[in-house]
């Protein structure tokens, strides 16, 4: 008997259509409103996508922040992460709720200084800063944080030259036991790289050293990893003070801490899985009081977080073009915004609702934006009911990056508004044109002209 031919066995997903009346029902509830103004009237008076932001929203996770520090420590300040979200409106409410401002590079120093924040309520934190970024920075007094052994020698230079003492702090990286660990910014401490720094700065006396800084990672989900890091921290104030009889004013344990968003590949959903506030504070608070310090002289502690702040603030508006069904079966969705604006769907798996009365039955759908490209894709695989084109949905806890993160990507980038406490609507950054794209072209003269 002829010897049969071999064939690999295939693996195909079997992708069912939307369930019927014996099927689960997901319960979809509609988000129509937003701090009372109903999603549509906001579409229809400023377009489809649209940026939403609550002010109220951002007011009270602040207070609830900032309750759960300075609950557990006496010398507590925030510093808003203008790279999170640098819109003015955005920026000036968390300085009117006492933030400093917190900046990584030149035009960010600008922002803030336009915004009206003090020179020395600036921390200039990034391995970027230019002689120029320094010269600034020590006119207005600004906390400069080093960042490598080049920018230090940079500042002694400048200080000998300008005959004035900037006030400096090193940023430092450490092992908390979390992988991979943040080492790319700083010095280290386990290598002895940042007491090397230290004894530097504090050896030449051109700078005035007076402050630590670190920032562990991002979207730190371990909140016990912020316990290590401030006893290391803490640890290198106890032996400046020791060895040198010099005090630092404040440690500052930069940012990091997760939102409520759901990571991709994650098992828990994010709202169950991210740390409160208070458990961030509590592993912060008492490693500082345990440390060791005399009471009178515990050093201020700064706070830099962004994401946590403001993503819940947030919201994406958009509106469906079309549906189609792709070759495996499944239902796909496209809509009018795409990873152009909404960068973080790279990363998160955001919560999307119908923004309309909908069927309470759903089935699995892939949600597209609208850009030409393979990888513009919202949501691979999410449970939704069927929409039709000029519905309209609502992305979810969208605050953080986004909007200093989005792009011109074939399409511009739409507007943003803000709701106030009262519940009127602002519009704070206009939707961009073609003029506005095209203002800072030259088109040389031997090219302005051609037959077709």
């Amino acid at each position: 008997m002829a010897k049969q031919r071999y064939e690999r066995p295939v693996l195909k997903p079997l992708n069912g259509n939307i369930t019927n009346k014996f099927g689960a029902q997901a319960g979809f509830i509609p988000h129509t409103h937003i701090d009372g103004l109903a999603v549509h009237a906001l579409t229809a008076k400023y377009g489809s996508p649209l940026f939403v932001l609550s002010e109220r929203t951002i007011r009270e996770t602040y207070r609830q922040a900032y309750t759960a520090f300075s609950t557990r420590y006496p010398k507590v300040q925030f510093a808003w992460s203008y790279k999170t979200n640098y819109m003015n409106a955005v920026c000036n409410v968390f300085h009117q709720e006492g933030a400093w401002a917190e900046v990584v590079s030149s035009f960010e120093y600008e922002k803030a200084l336009h915004n009206g924040v003090s020179g020395d309520k600036i921390i200039f934190n990034g391995p970027d800063k230019t002689e120029k970024d320094h010269r600034l920075a020590i006119q207005n007094n600004s906390l400069i944080h080093i960042d490598h052994l080049d920018e230090l020698y940079s500042l002694v230079a400048l200080a000998d030259e300008l005959k004035v003492r900037p006030r400096v702090a090193i940023r430092v990286n450490m092992d908390t036991g979390v992988q991979p660990m943040w080492d790319r910014f700083g010095f280290n401490y386990e290598t002895g790289q940042a007491w090397d720094a230290i004894n530097k700065i504090l050896l030449a006396d051109k700078l005035d050293l007076v402050g630590l800084h670190c920032h562990i990672g991002t979207f730190m989900l371990a909140s016990q990893a912020y316990r290590i890091a401030t006893q290391k921290m803490a640890d290198l104030a106890l032996q400046i003070r020791k060895q040198h009889q010099h005090q630092l004013q404040y440690i500052d344990m930069g940012g990091g801490f997760a939102s409520k968003n759901t990571l991709k590949g994650a098992y828990l959903n994010g709202a169950d899985l991210a740390p409160s506030f208070a458990d961030y504070a509590e592993q912060i608070c008492t490693a500082l009081f345990n440390a060791g310090f005399e009471l009178g002289e515990l050093p201020l502690l700064i706070l830099e977080t962004g994401r946590a702040l403001v993503d819940d603030a947030g919201y994406l508006l958009g509106s469906v073009l079309a549906n189609k069904r792709l070759s495996d079966g499944r239902r796909a969705t496209i809509l009018d915004f795409g990873v152009n604006l909404l960068f973080t769907s790279f990363w998160y798996e955001h919560t999307i609702s119908p923004a309309q009365a909908c069927s309470q039955y759903a089935e699995d759908i892939v949600l597209y934006g609208p850009l030409c490209m393979n990888i513009d894709v919202i949501r691979e695989s999410v449970k939704l009911p069927p929409l039709n084109r000029g519905d309209q949905v609502v992305v979810h806890r969208v605050g953080a990056y986004n909007m200093t993160q989005w792009m011109q990507f074939i399409a511009l980038r739409p507007r943003i508004v803000m709701i106030d406490l009262a519940g009127e609507s602002h519009l704070i950054r206009d939707a961009e044109d073609l003029d506005y794209l095209m203002q800072l072209e030259r088109v040389p003269e031997h090219l302005k002209k051609f037959d077709l």
